[in-house]
């Protein structure tokens, strides 16, 4: 038998280094010495020793295999129960000195990917071990269950050697064997059983087999039960616990048959327990280490999905809960700079606080991977609860941390969403809770969130107009909308400002602040701003064949990014030149802290423009913080007044005096330099009036005309508004 089953075990072998195999052959000896007395095996000592390298080279082989698979475990579980390896202790003694010794022996010790190799591989040995060794132990009940039906239906000549082949199988069983009367009084057992159960014959026989319910038994096991003793089934197999005589319990897989008569009618019923204590035990450590996180040992994501979908499974109505998603601030930082094992015993410190700080019914604590964890709360009455939670573990971590010399603070950003359970899903809570963290990092870190339905409303719309801003240039969604400037001194129309607008499909007419600032993010500000720029230069275009010298320049916008495009001058001349537009037309605007803040090379492209006769303006003046002396050094023609500065003056009948002093001093410090005064944002005649006073050129505002279509500007340049 040794012979076939090395043979088995020594296919598809790949080769392993000579210093794997000097590992793998001293485990093989440390498993002989460790199983050899604890089963009966039909080898020599010898042949028990090469039968354990052989399959510990076959579980190397599998542990460094490329694709890793699980399946020679189950093999090699099953070849320890056809070797006979089936005493009570070999399987636990095998399974510990795996882990405990075999990576050691190899030269891996703590190999994070080695090490949950292994525990797979132990597992699927478990498994095969257990599954091969039911099936013998099935394949013996059996045997027993037809020694007993065939006891019954032998005739009376053959009764007395019938009898004795059952009680020679019913004596040497190595399960326990138990036969009761129909009423449930225990008649007999085995010597396994009395082994097992710790008890005599006769103390057994004390017993009815109800006597034997545990408190944590299934309902379902009693139920069975009494439809066997009343014959409406012939044998059911369940998992069952016992009690020991000295007061241990045992897990056992328990098979109950009946015995009928001669007639049909139920006469005895017969027991066959298997204990399989240590694999429920070993199971139970398997299941604990797949729900748990080995670093800081608290329930891992598995885990906690799984409470959290028995949470809304088992919802009533108006029951709530609440999460705290946390993830810690700066943790990269440490650990890149400090190390892995440092950034490791922080994190264990961290969920040993939060794990002391938030205990009790209905909470649980959870590390989602890496510097994330989340908290949940059953039952909670409202927010404040949750936000309760949040500034206790704010609180618990603010003392430093203590690591290898290092005293490390560490904060968190906490993300709160607390509702009632009916009408969501914990699918949708997570996400909320992840969104909502970002929203805690994003306001500034070391705080807590809480989930605002029209906030994340808001963030929804800014997602949706980011996904669909680079079609919408292609569908032509996009068009331009032109406000006059007006000299103040004769009210002309000098020029006219090409303002971008958005036909959103879904959102209906959007303005530039809804949109200019993802552009700006997802680099479309560039293409878009080419495409205003050519627009708006065909417009000026057609004005100047139409109305000649009476035709107002246009003025556009130019974003930060735009003004950054080493592509900028070549766009603009080649803009002019296919629209047949006098550069001195055209008229580009930056904002105040964009132009001041350029570099050489933006600069650079700014003259370049300025000297190929293009206007250069200042957006929003007066708003920034600009260097005044280095304003004189820029290439720039006009500065256009923040509308800011003009509410102080929009009064009829006083107006406010530093708004005032603002504005003449901004226009004298204009004049000085030698550029034009654009007011911005003029919306009474009463303004109008005061910014001629002060020395302003031109206005812009409602005052003189809202942003329409270019045909407006027509009505302007005719004289018919």
């Amino acid at each position: 038998m040794t012979d076939r089953v090395d043979q088995r075990v020594r296919e598809d072998r790949s080769p392993l280094s000579p210093a794997v195999l000097a590992g793998a052959e001293a485990f093989a000896r440390g498993w002989a010495t460790a199983v050899i007395g604890s089963s009966y095996v039909p080898m020599t000592r010898a042949e028990v020793a090469q039968h354990l390298q052989d399959l510990t080279e076959r579980l190397v082989e599998a542990l460094f295999a490329s694709p890793f698979r699980t399946a020679p475990g189950h093999e090699i579980g099953s070849r320890l129960v056809d070797a006979h390896f089936t005493g009570t202790d070999t399987l636990g003694r095998t399974v510990q000195l795996l882990g405990d010794d075999l990576l050691v022996e190899l030269g891996f010790p703590g190999d994070a990917r080695l090490t949950s190799r292994l525990s797979a591989l132990q597992g699927a040995l478990a498994a095969g071990y257990a599954r091969a060794l039911r099936e013998r132990t099935l394949a013996e009940q059996e045997a027993i269950r037809a020694a007993v039906l065939d006891a019954r239906d032998q005739a009376e000549s053959m009764l007395r050697a019938s009898e004795a082949r059952f009680r020679a199988m019913f004596t040497e069983a190595a399960i326990g064997i138990g036969i009761a009367a129909i009423d449930g009084r225990i008649l007999d057992v085995n010597q396994a059983l009395q082994d097992m159960l710790g008890f005599s014959v006769e103390e057994m026989r004390q017993y009815n087999v109800r006597d034997l319910m545990h408190p944590e038994d299934a309902g379902s096991v009693w139920r069975l039960y009494d439809q066997l003793i009343a014959g409406e089934c012939d044998h059911y197999r369940a998992e069952k616990r016992f009690h020991r005589a000295d007061g241990e319990q045992v897990w056992t897989h328990l098979t109950l048959s009946l015995v009928r008569d001669d007639h049909g009618e139920p006469q005895y019923q017969v027991a066959m327990i298997e204990d399989v204590t240590d694999r429920h035990l070993l199971q139970n450590r398997l299941r604990y280490q797949a729900l748990h996180d080995p670093l800081t040992g608290l329930p891992n994501r598995a885990l906690f999905l799984e409470r959290l979908g028995r949470v809304f499974n088992n919802r009533a109505k108006h029951v709530r809960a609440g999460l705290c998603y946390l993830d810690l601030d700066g943790f990269k930082v440490i650990n890149d700079s400090l190390g892995h094992d440092t950034g490791d015993q922080l994190l264990v410190e961290v969920g040993r606080r939060l794990d002391h700080s938030v205990s009790g019914e209905g909470k649980l604590v959870a590390r989602m991977g890496g510097d994330e964890f989340v908290i949940l709360v059953e039952g909670s009455s409202g927010e404040q609860d949750i936000v309760d939670v949040a500034d206790r573990v704010l609180t618990e971590l603010e003392a430093p941390i203590r690591i290898a010399g290092h005293e490390l603070s560490v904060s968190a950003s906490i993300g709160i969403v607390e509702r009632q359970l009916s009408g969501t899903t914990s699918a949708d809570m997570m996400r909320d809770a992840d969104i909502t963290l970002y929203w805690a990092k994003a306001d500034g870190k070391a705080r807590w969130a809480l989930y605002d339905p029209e906030r994340n409303a808001r963030e929804v719309a800014r997602f949706t107009l980011s996904a669909t801003m680079p079609r919408a240039l292609e569908r032509g969604e996009f068009y331009v909308e032109y406000q006059p400037l007006v000299r103040l001194e004769d009210s002309t129309v000098t020029g006219v400002e090409a303002l971008v607008r958005w036909q959103h499909p879904e959102f209906g007419r959007l303005a530039p602040d809804r949109f200019i600032e993802l552009a700006e993010e997802t680099g479309l500000i560039v293409p878009l701003g080419r495409w205003v720029l050519r627009k708006a230069c065909e417009e000026a275009r057609r004005w100047l064949e139409e109305f000649g010298d009476a035709a107002p320049f246009v003025s556009v916008n130019l974003a930060v990014r735009q003004s950054r495009d080493p592509e900028l001058v070549r766009d603009v001349k080649q803009i002019l030149d296919e629209c047949a537009l006098p550069p001195h037309h055209l008229q580009l605007e930056l904002t105040e802290s964009a132009i001041m803040g350029t570099a050489d090379e933006p600069l650079e492209a700014l003259r370049a423009l300025c000297d190929m006769g293009v206007r250069i303006a200042i957006d929003d003046f007066g708003t920034g913080y600009s260097n005044l002396a280095y304003l004189k050094h820029l290439p720039v023609h006009e500065l256009k007044i923040a509308g800011s500065f003009m509410e102080g003056l929009r009064a009829e009948n006083e107006e406010d005096p530093v708004d005032a002093q603002i504005v003449a001093t901004l226009v004298q410090l204009a004049h000085a330099l030698s550029l034009g005064v654009t007011a911005e944002g003029v919306e009474t005649p009463a303004q109008a009036a005061r910014l001629l006073r002060l020395g302003c050129d031109t206005g812009q505002g409602w005052f003189f005309a809202r942003p329409g279509p270019p045909e407006n500007i027509d009505s302007l340049l005719r004289g018919d508004l």
